[in-house]
């Protein structure tokens, strides 16, 4: 069995992609085949004995869509930037068109619609209705060829598909506001021998439906093709070269060059090239990137390092352990890969229901004309009556405003609040979210490390400990000497410059500060003091009391600095990344709704368990690593539950993914960002509060906008196709039909204007 992916080109709703996988599906020797409309792939598993890719591609382009092959995986670089610029041109192309077809459809909705209006608007004379009724209608007709124009995508891609078999969106949209303009067409021309035919024009209902159409697609269009640029920025965090190191040489080679077992040279200031283990010197290593930790993790002899994360200060001598595909990197980016390939959790209705939809009304039209005209005995003209107005009061304009409406008016009121959706699916999925998950860095908590705790020893005060501590952490670059700086600045405290500095890599710093020498560092600058006997019995005598107190911090996620001056202890500062003001707020209002809220962390239990009491969080899942995330969403959701997972780095990014609804923090990374459907730009918790309170808005909208779509239809069909005439009524005329047609458009707009009073708080 063969696994290939395909670039689907001409798909524009559910039902193109339902297409592709119907035919592609019916091929003898294809296992699955999976097709995802937002990033436009299709993932198929077939028996290369029965079938080639030559064949997929040609039942494809049958079925009136075009399939490529992606290249293989040396070459995705390339592809994937191609792609991008395809989608950067294609949008600016439809920006283009928008502008157009506004710039002709609103002096057209100011002519044929402004003597309806209480205060009739006025129109110069040569195009008024009652004066010049023949050019009021050709003004028209002119106006509304260039929208049409604009929007000819509908046509050609509505009409194929219908005439494929496979009608969609496009296909509703082309036979509901061509009929309206042939029908106006006609009726033009009738209105050179009689000038009351104008009366029966439709112009309008057809450009501006393609506008506002076209303005829901271009918004669409967007942000469509940022999952494929997220992996593209992941694949850039691994360097192009690397640093060989044999037989005491240094040589750069390719990174892909590099094999298993070879020795690596990892200097000061450089990204890691791939996965590897060190077999000489230390450094503090920065793998936020790829973990979302913002404190840096002191590496030494025998610690793995992960390929794409940022070594500081030390030079290491590393061997690497995987290479190419096996790399920590490389696998995030193939978890994400196969996360897009999964079909859509939910689909739009509208697109579902298009398959029967437009057969029918076309079906119903045909059926009423010919019972008319052999039954009834009715001429021409009377069943060309029926059958327009079958097709016009049946128009799915309604049907077809109904979603992007609502949708572009709920992404409004987001964007207000600073809540980005970057797609109508992640409105629709997210009202049925029951379970939340948060990533704890830069999500629950702030992100960064500030200072906690200040407990001085032997004499020294909280002021002065902290005025010493920072007088000499401001001659260091590493994060955590950068928060008792700022701390020390925060609140006023002058500091005095040391006479000497050293850096101990993994352990502190060391300085001559008037005269007296201070340490600052970790546990293990404690042990190395102790072992050397270098300041006598001091720290030795205390070290066991020191670890006991460092063990107890540690457990609530602060990290303790030890001060030392002139060999004895001075004082403990401890620094955390602290839970952000709002998050508690937000973690109960989320509970209110009804949902789960759980926690994702690397941390160990006993600290995640602390910070998530402390965040009022029931669900904690800890000691996750970076691979596992997109795993542990995907079990949350095999046991039934509709996931939106909350977070801001690298690693989060396949599982936000994964999850039903991503959603990233704004201060997050770039990565995490583009993996997002939703992106809270204040990096509030509030927002996903909102966020979830918008979308079951938004959808409680769309359904009532889809009930009353249907009902109009469900009653007004009936009576366009004669049904009160053969019971003496009377006939309803293709005017009325589109009048009521207008009518139905205005009321779901309408409706869903409402959204914009939604308060979310």
């Amino acid at each position: 069995m063969k696994t290939e992916i395909y670039n689907i080109d001409g798909m524009t709703c559910a039902a193109c992609s339902s297409a592709v996988e119907r035919v592609t599906r019916r091929l003898e020797g294809v296992q699955e085949s999976n097709v995802n409309l937002t990033t436009s792939k299709m993932t198929i598993t077939y028996d290369e004995a029965l079938v080639n890719p030559e064949v997929i591609t040609e039942k494809v382009d049958k079925a009136g869509f075009k399939a490529m092959l992606v290249p293989a995986e040396a070459d995705r670089m390339a592809e994937e930037e191609e792609t991008f610029i395809r989608q950067e041109e294609a949008l600016k192309a439809s920006r283009k068109r928008l502008i157009v077809a506004i710039i002709f459809a609103l002096p057209l909705l100011y002519i044929s619609m402004g003597h309806m209006v209480p205060f009739p608007l006025p129109v110069p004379d040569i195009i008024d209705m009652h004066t010049h009724p023949l050019n009021f209608a050709l003004a028209q007709m002119i106006l509304t060829v260039p929208v049409l124009v604009c929007g000819k995508k509908f046509y050609l891609v509505g009409l194929r598909a219908l005439f494929k078999g496979n009608p969609n969106m496009d296909s509703l949209v082309a036979i509901g506001t061509g009929s309206a303009f042939l029908y106006s067409l006609v009726m033009t021309f009738l209105a050179f021998n009689d000038p009351m035919a104008v009366h029966s024009l439709y112009y309008e209902s057809a450009a501006v439906v393609v506008t506002l159409v076209m303005l829901g697609k271009y918004m669409e269009g967007r942000s469509k093709g940022k999952t494929s640029e997220a992996i593209r920025k992941l694949m850039e965090l691994a360097p192009d070269t690397a640093i060989v190191y044999e037989n005491g040489e240094e040589r750069e080679v390719e990174t892909s060059s590099v094999k298993t077992g070879e020795h690596i040279l990892i200097k000061p200031g450089s990204r890691i090239p791939l996965d590897c283990i060190i077999v000489k010197g230390n450094s503090s290593v920065d793998e936020s990137m790829l973990t979302g930790e913002s404190i840096p993790v002191e590496k030494s002899e025998g610690d793995n390092l992960i390929g794409g994360s940022m070594n500081y200060n030390g030079a290491m001598e590393a061997q690497v352990t995987h290479v190419g595909g096996d790399t920590t990197l490389a696998r995030i980016v193939k978890m994400m890969e196969d996360a897009q390939g999964r079909k859509a959790p939910i689909s739009k209705l509208a697109d579902r229901v298009a398959g029967v939809f437009v057969p029918a009304v076309i079906g119903i039209a045909i059926v009423a004309a010919l019972l008319w005209l052999f039954v009834g005995g009715m001429d021409a003209s009377f069943v060309l009556t029926i059958f327009v107005a079958v097709l016009v009061i049946a128009c799915p304009c309604a049907l077809g405003l109904a979603t992007p409406t609502a949708i572009m008016v709920g992404t409004g009121v987001g964007a207000s609040h600073g809540i980005l959706i970057k797609s109508g699916e992640a409105l629709e999925i997210g009202h049925k979210v029951d379970t939340v998950v948060l990533d704890k860095t830069g999500t629950i908590t702030e992100g960064k490390p500030k200072v906690t705790d200040i407990i001085p020893e032997n004499g020294w005060n909280a002021e002065e400990l902290l005025r010493v501590a920072a007088s000499c952490e401001q001659m260091s670059e590493h994060p955590l000497g950068e928060a008792i700086v700022a701390d020390a600045k925060e609140k006023g405290i002058t500091l005095a410059r040391p006479e000497e500095f050293d850096s101990i890599t993994g352990s502190g710093i060391k300085a001559m500060l008037k005269g007296r020498e201070i340490r600052i560092g970790n546990v293990r600058m404690l042990e190395a003091l102790a072992a050397s006997g270098e300041t006598g019995n001091a720290v030795s005598s205390g070290i066991s009391g020191q670890m006991e107190k460092a063990g107890f911090y540690a457990e609530q996620g602060k990290t303790p600095m030890f001060v030392l001056a002139d060999g004895k202890m001075a004082g403990i500062i401890c620094v955390a990344d602290t839970i952000k003001e709002s998050s508690i707020h937000a973690i109960d209002r989320l509970k209110s709704l009804g949902l789960e809220v759980y926690m994702l962390t690397g941390d160990n239990k006993k600290t995640a368990e602390y910070i998530a009491h402390e965040a009022h969080i029931d669900n904690v899942i800890a000691e996750v690593l970076p691979g596992d995330k997109a795993g542990t969403v995907a079990d949350l959701q095999s046991r039934g539950k509709t996931v939106m997972m909350v977070g801001d780095g690298v690693n989060d990014a396949p599982a936000l993914v994964q999850a039903d609804v991503g959603t990233a923090i704004g201060s997050g990374s770039d990565i995490a960002l583009e993996s997002g459907d939703i992106v809270l730009m204040k990096s509030d918790l509030m927002d996903v509060y909102r966020a979830v309170k918008l979308s079951r808005a938004t959808i409680r909208n769309i359904k009532q906008n889809l009930f009353w779509a249907f009902f109009y239809n469900t009653l007004g069909i009936p009576v366009a196709a004669g049904l009160l005439y053969l019971f003496g009524g009377p006939l309803l005329s293709p005017m009325l039909g589109g009048f009521a047609m207008s009518l139905s458009s205005v009321c779901v707009v309408g409706n869903a204007l409402r959204l914009k009073g939604l308060k979310l708080n």
